[in-house]
């Protein structure tokens, strides 16, 4: 009679261990499909089981967080873009106006002091369209689909390129590159104009905060590496590099957002980059 009562309650143990764990294997699944798709449905347990409903009410409701989350998040980065647009449009007019009453004032006599300030105004008149511009780019760029218009591209011959376009301004600032091309061809399927573009911010990048060096490679792998000495740049500094508007130094002649755009860039092409410090030396690299 004890044996059979024993048998009997090992039996419902047995049974009440196996529908828990088909019901967490369930839980599992719906949590991980409510992640992926972007509905309001809930977790539902077949179970009287008072825990596992339990825990399905306490990750409804961590799931109604998360979305309403997500919420504010997309809202605010729609409102933050069309912000940038607007901004950038708004500026172009009088921007163009001062372009137009500069070419008219150097046209007029004036002595060699006016002349001098006109030049000045015309100097930081150009920094500023040209600041405009990259934030009008920049908000493009975050509404486009790059994926639509892709090809097969060496890598290799996208990377050459943009290192013959920048060679004079690089030795100009006395920086000589080290250059370490693989001679197999590299090749993706990539939207050519984006892969440009990320080559040339990282390039631009280089110019503007090298110490007097870079290095650049690509692999058979697909693997590029941008590196440079950068003194005094620090790890929490390099933590931020990719942040939208985020500049090392309070640059008057960067938006911040040369590297974010190369970010959005490579992670539309499904790649990856970042970025690490090594002693002095600032590593970027990319897989594509």
């Amino acid at each position: 009679m004890v044996y059979a009562l024993l048998a009997a309650v090992i039996a419902a143990l047995v049974i009440k261990i196996a529908v828990l764990k088909r019901t967490a294997r369930t839980v599992c699944k719906q949590l991980a499909e409510r992640l992926d798709d972007d509905t309001n449905g809930i977790i539902f347990v077949n179970t009287r089981d008072r825990d596992m409903r339990r825990l399905a009410s306490d990750l409804n409701t961590q799931l109604k967080k998360l979305r309403a989350e997500h919420n504010r998040y997309v809202s605010g980065d729609a409102e933050l873009k069309a912000a940038i647009t607007n901004i950038s449009h708004d500026l172009r007019t009088p921007l163009t106006a001062i372009c137009g009453y500069l070419e008219v004032m150097k046209k007029e006599e004036k002595s060699g002091k006016i002349e001098n300030y006109l030049e000045i105004i015309e100097g930081r008149t150009d920094l500023m369209k040209q600041l405009t511009e990259e934030l009008f780019r920049y908000s493009v760029i975050l509404s486009s689909d790059i994926n639509a218009e892709t090809e097969e591209l060496c890598v290799n011959q996208v990377l050459e390129d943009c290192i013959m376009g920048y060679y004079a301004a690089l030795t100009e600032k006395g920086i000589t590159p080290e250059i370490e091309l693989t001679e197999e061809k590299v090749i993706r399927t990539v939207n050519r104009s984006a892969l440009a573009r990320v080559f040339n911010n990282l390039m631009n990048n280089a110019l503007k905060y090298s110490s007097g060096d870079l290095f650049i490679s690509l692999s058979t792998e697909g693997e590029i590496i941008f590196s440079n000495t950068a003194e005094g740049l620090t790890k929490v500094q390099v933590e931020r590099l990719f942040d939208r508007f985020y500049t090392v130094q309070a640059a008057r002649n960067s938006t911040g957002l040369g590297l974010s755009i190369a970010r959005t860039f490579i992670d539309q092409m499904n790649g990856s980059i970042s970025a690490e410090l090594a002693g002095e030396r600032l590593i970027i690299r990319i897989n594509i």
